[in-house]
């Protein structure tokens, strides 16, 4: 079904949390346009992968490939430039209370070395309305709800055009009936060609929402079937 080369690439990798080893020998692939869940228990591992994979945690043993980027082989300054390639979704909305939506969004967009005021203004637009807040530019993030929040937070990690999102319990903070808002956000994204890695601990989102699942456990991460 796919044939192109991976987006996202871990083999025999041994993820870290400090000198403690939370998961070992940790081996799968996703590709572009692949929608996959990381489940697992409070402690199991989950939110350390996700750190290793843009480069918060280093990757110690084994291989890792994401976007192009050697996890193995990856210098400080080289973090940036990965996290360019990587969409990240917190469950905390991590907003700028200080500055409007669009303030919000230009500061990464400044961030991440662009320039132009006009494809700045463009850009911006552009994923606002991918998420279905195409009028919220001026709007303060205190007169947000919490589904909102977490539309623009989707919509900043957009910005760069990444081959893939990590969303790290994205729905957490909200009630059924927003998280099932957000997750159909995700999922136009997905269909859009953006590959997405989420860990959630909502087990109603797998079946509202089929994808590939993945599950850390006892120190390895296994690929449920069905």
């Amino acid at each position: 079904m796919f044939n192109s080369d991976p987006v996202l690439s871990l083999q025999q990798a041994d993820i870290y949390q400090d000198t403690k080893l939370v998961l070992g020998d940790v081996s799968f692939d996703i590709h572009k346009g692949e929608f996959v869940y990381l489940i697992g228990r409070t402690g199991s591992g989950k939110s350390s992968l996700l750190k290793t994979l843009y480069a918060d945690l280093w990757l110690q043993q084994g291989k890792g490939m994401v976007a192009g980027f050697a996890l193995e082989n990856l210098k400080p300054k080289d973090v940036p430039y990965l996290r360019r390639k990587i969409g990240i979704v917190f469950q905390d909305f991590q907003l700028f209370s200080d500055r409007n939506v669009e303030e919000n969004l230009k500061f990464v967009l400044k961030a991440t070395g662009w320039t132009d005021k006009g494809k700045m203004t463009n850009r911006i637009s552009e994923v606002l309305m991918q998420v279905g807040l195409g009028t919220a530019h001026k709007r303060m993030p205190h007169q947000l709800s919490g589904g909102e929040q977490q539309r623009i937070v989707i919509a900043r990690a957009m910005l760069n055009e990444p081959l893939i999102l990590v969303a790290d319990e994205p729905t957490g903070n909200l009630d059924p009936g927003v998280s099932d808002q957000i997750m159909s956000v995700f999922k136009q994204i997905n269909n859009a060609g953006t590959a997405i890695l989420m860990a959630t601990h909502n087990y109603d989102l797998l079946h509202k929402f089929p994808g590939r699942t993945l599950r850390c456990m006892d120190g390895q991460v296994v690929e449920l079937n069905g």
